[in-house]
């Protein structure tokens, strides 16, 4: 049996990097798309980076962000992983000197297993809910039963989690990770400092 690794994403506070991390979170997530809600600037990044303790991994999520930007982001914030959450290609997720991971969005009829094949490079495949026109954070949960058993990449397990149904989601899909954003919230970007607690101390019950 093995312990579910855990991502709080969505972090734009320092104070909610802290309960995060007190709580047991392995990564936070920091969100570099202006269009969410959740977005923080390079100097809420570094801010909210430089006051972490040890061993919290610092994931860095972007959408469709040109190169440009992107290296200039990572010229600024110490990130320790990336996220793609947009329609990146492979070679478009490549070439940072950081590992990443990429995210799909999953709905009926996906072929997940030629999807994931399509990124080798990959450290992981995050699995989120798939909304029209919307790249993630919608807080809607997808058919955990869609998901293959076999990837062949960790896989982490995204959409619509929180405390009440993670215990079932990693039971269903038995991913490597957890990811919740939605979920541990107070309001857009506000995280609940209980509700954080809660979501993980269900995943540190449950194991795999």
């Amino acid at each position: 049996m093995s312990l579910v690794r855990s991502k709080i994403c969505g972090i734009t506070r320092v104070e909610d990097a802290l309960v995060a991390a007190e709580a047991g979170a392995d990564a936070i997530g920091l969100v570099f798309y202006a269009k969410s809600p959740r977005a923080v600037s390079v100097q809420q990044a570094r801010t909210i980076i430089a006051a972490l303790p040890p061993f919290v991994t610092t994931v860095g999520l972007f959408v469709n962000a040109s190169r440009c930007e992107l290296g200039e982001i990572l010229d600024a914030v110490p990130l320790d992983l990336l996220q793609f959450h947009g329609d990146e290609q492979p070679a478009d997720c490549e070439g940072y000197h950081r590992p990443y991971i990429k995210a799909l969005r999953v709905k009926a009829g996906d072929d997940i297993a030629a999807q994931v094949a399509r990124y080798p490079k990959a450290a992981g495949i995050l699995l989120d809910t798939y909304v029209p026109g919307v790249p993630g954070g919608t807080g809607e949960a997808f058919d955990w039963s869609l998901v293959p058993h076999d990837l062949g990449r960790p896989v982490v397990l995204a959409g619509g989690l929180n405390a009440a149904n993670v215990r079932a989601a990693i039971e269903r899909v038995r991913p490597y990770a957890v990811d919740v954003s939605g979920g541990v919230e107070a309001g857009k970007g506000i995280k609940d400092a209980d509700k954080v607690r809660a979501f993980l101390a269900e995943v540190r019950r449950t194991t795999i």
